[in-house]
């Protein structure tokens, strides 16, 4: 599998998503070749390097098993499914480990400005694959969102 944490984020076919979910190991190495770099910076953005890592495999393995009850779900994007599985566990080892994670002001804001602002400012995502990564309606929303988790942001170092 590919680590380039650089690479672009990739569009994720549907009839890729299906061939993975039946079991034909090409796609599932392709998906999880396209995936893996995306989920890994997603994770290391909020987690020392092993935690990170962790998370990142335990993401992919648990998008790996839902993959089957969302072929029938016609027109349902991968990412969002995915980076809401990566949210959820990066929340998770902060709790069960909160040294692996360095202190961070976005882990005071709520979910969604955290989620938004980590893959526009951190990642670097245009706003559109930050659309298809998070499930909203387009990229307007995307800047809504980002303008106000960074006023939230603002607010919250202003307060100390």
């Amino acid at each position: 599998m590919s680590t380039d944490e650089g690479a672009p984020p990739a569009r994720v076919d549907a009839r890729l998503v299906e061939a993975a979910a039946a079991g034909e190991r090409g796609a599932v190495d392709e998906l999880l070749t396209g995936l893996r770099p995306l989920v890994l910076r997603y994770c290391r953005a909020r987690l020392d390097r092993t935690a990170a890592q962790r998370c990142a495999q335990d993401t992919l393995l648990e998008a790996l098993a839902q993959l089957p009850g969302r072929v029938g779900q016609a027109g349902q994007p991968l990412l969002p499914l995915v980076f809401g599985i990566a949210g959820r566990r990066v929340t998770e080892e902060l709790r069960r480990h909160p040294q692996t994670g360095p202190p961070d002001p976005l882990d005071r804001l709520p979910p969604a400005h955290r989620d938004l602002l980590t893959l526009r400012v951190v990642l670097g995502f245009t706003a559109e694959q930050t659309a298809e990564a998070l499930g909203l309606p387009g990229a307007a929303a995307v800047r809504v969102g980002q303008h106000r988790g960074l006023t939230a942001l603002r607010k919250l170092l202003q307060e100390g």
